[in-house]
């Protein structure tokens, strides 16, 4: 029973499940900000299933290009759907848009969204730049 108990034990500790952000509460692994906006946040749950909490795409992506995260060690990213407040989503199936009228809170302009239809209508109403998760992580990199 015990051997029973340990090995569910393992398996629900390790999960690839998003942990929700608690607003107000939690904060940035990356900048130490608490965060705040629903709009935005990210998470990154590594392969021993320890959630990682950012208050921005920015800081996620930051926080491991000054390599505070292997990729390796990464089983999945999240992403907050600006158009869906709190909710976080698969950040490698999300479009992106960089738009002057979307103020990030690390000042970035960045939003993401799960559909790009739903990007592309943000595109037209605030102009911008629309970015895949690879377009988005270099361009990242490119401003460092």
């Amino acid at each position: 029973m015990i051997i029973i108990f340990s090995i569910l034990l393992f398996f629900f500790s390790c999960s690839s499940e998003s942990e929700p952000i608690n607003y107000g509460t939690d904060q940035c692994d990356h900048c130490r900000m608490t965060i705040m906006d629903k709009k935005f946040g990210a998470e990154i749950i590594t392969k021993k299933g320890k959630a990682v909490k950012f208050d921005a795409l920015e800081c996620m992506i930051n926080y491991q290009l000054e390599n505070k995260i292997n990729e390796s060690d990464v089983d999945k990213y999240y992403c907050v759907d600006y158009s869906e407040p709190a909710k976080l989503k698969d950040a490698k199936e999300m479009t992106y848009l960089v738009s002057p009228k979307i103020k990030s809170p690390m000042g970035e302009n960045i939003s993401a969204y799960s559909g790009k239809n739903t990007a592309e209508k943000s595109l037209n109403d605030f102009g911008g730049e629309i970015f895949n998760w690879e377009g988005i992580k270099n361009r990242l990199k490119n401003n460092k």
